[in-house]
């Protein structure tokens, strides 16, 4: 069975074009700093946001790493939302290679955290506290339905990164979803970041890698920083030439990804014991909740979906009821229409059989 796989944008399969690409790839030893396809990628990816140079990484969890450690030393402290992928995915990576404190600030239903609260974190110099180094913001904020930040809000981070000496990391892993939808340039969005990591393999389809973009100072440093964590690759170009045309070619659609997230938004809409913020989806991502008087469970309902009809979608949230739907590349508004059909397969008689119970 084929499935219609909406549990996250990570499903996504390179393209037909990435697959030739890769295969003819030109290729050299990247360790060495000889592979034209990673040189290539490097700079066309530091070129569309604006920055002096970048670095291919395996993976948005060592872009990140990787940027967080070039900008702080052993014992320092750095700002961070409390639903951050940084804070809540990344396995405590800073803590445990960088003996690295994250002081972790509530993070807004639009997905900013509130600007006095960044003031208010930040550390005196009082021989008691670790030295804060560096604030990390998530664009778009995706534990917070995929919310995009505006450019004017990153420039207000920046200028208290400015004022307090500190640096400001931005991790873009779907950042050109939040351009996307925000109708501006990439680079527009973290003109005032010091360093920038953006996934190839999400809504861009490329099979693996991301980029980290910042100073030629700093992705010396971070360069030096994805060896130690055994991220020197050799003939990489393989995967590059697939980036290349994720950044050329997949940043120009994602607004097909947004039309069919609201597809389904709208779609669900009235549906029993279902309920939708239509005003929160702005991106490829809807957030929903099933009520507690729902037949099913989450995970009762997500068994159903598959296998009845084939389709996958995540339990979010046990403790608020609630699933996460991400919408990608391959999946189209043929996909969301079954998917909607499904649900109401499913939810519609039960919600009649209690209707007739209750006559």
């Amino acid at each position: 069975m084929q499935f219609i796989d909406l549990r996250s944008d990570t499903v996504s399969i390179p393209t037909p074009a990435m697959r030739d690409a890769m295969a003819n790839a030109p290729v050299g030893d990247d360790v060495y700093g000889e592979d034209p396809t990673v040189n290539e990628l490097q700079a066309e990816a530091a070129a569309l946001l604006g920055k002096e140079a970048g670095l291919f990484v395996p993976s948005g969890t060592m872009g990140n790493l990787a940027s967080v450690l070039a900008h702080c030393a052993r014992g320092d402290e750095f700002i961070v939302g409390k639903e951050a992928h940084i804070f809540r995915y990344e396995a405590g990576s800073a803590a445990m290679y960088g003996g690295l404190q994250p002081n972790t600030l509530l993070v807004q239903p639009d997905g900013t955290l509130d600007l006095d609260d960044i003031r208010a974190a930040i550390r005196g110099n009082n021989v008691h506290f670790p030295p804060t180094r560096l604030i990390c913001l998530e664009n778009t904020q995706g534990t917070i339905h995929g919310q995009p930040l505006p450019a004017d809000y990153a420039a207000q981070v920046g200028a208290i990164a400015r004022e307090h000496n500190l640096k400001l990391h931005v991790d873009g892993a779907r950042l050109f979803n939040a351009a996307t939808a925000l109708g501006v340039p990439a680079r527009d969005l973290v003109a005032d970041a010091d360093s920038v990591s953006v996934c190839l393999s999400k809504g861009l389809c490329a099979p693996v890698g991301s980029v980290v973009v910042g100073s030629k100072a700093f992705i010396e440093r971070a360069h030096r920083i994805r060896k130690s964590l055994g991220g020197g690759m050799r003939q990489a170009g393989i995967l590059a030439a697939a980036g290349l045309i994720a950044l050329r070619e997949m940043t120009k659609r994602l607004h097909e990804d947004h039309a069919t997230a609201r597809q389904f938004a709208q779609g669900i809409v009235g549906l029993p014991y279902l309920q939708v913020d239509l005003n929160r989806v702005r991106t490829n991502m809807v957030y929903f909740n099933l009520s507690a008087d729902a037949p099913y469970s989450l995970d009762e309902l997500s068994a159903r979906l598959k296998a009845d009809y084939g389709i996958l979608m995540r339990p979010y949230d046990q403790r608020e009821r609630k699933f996460r739907v991400v919408t990608h590349y391959w999946i189209t508004p043929e996909h969301i229409e079954r998917t909607v059909a499904a649900l109401r397969a499913l939810l519609l008689p039960a919600a009649q059989r209690e209707r007739l119970a209750a006559d």
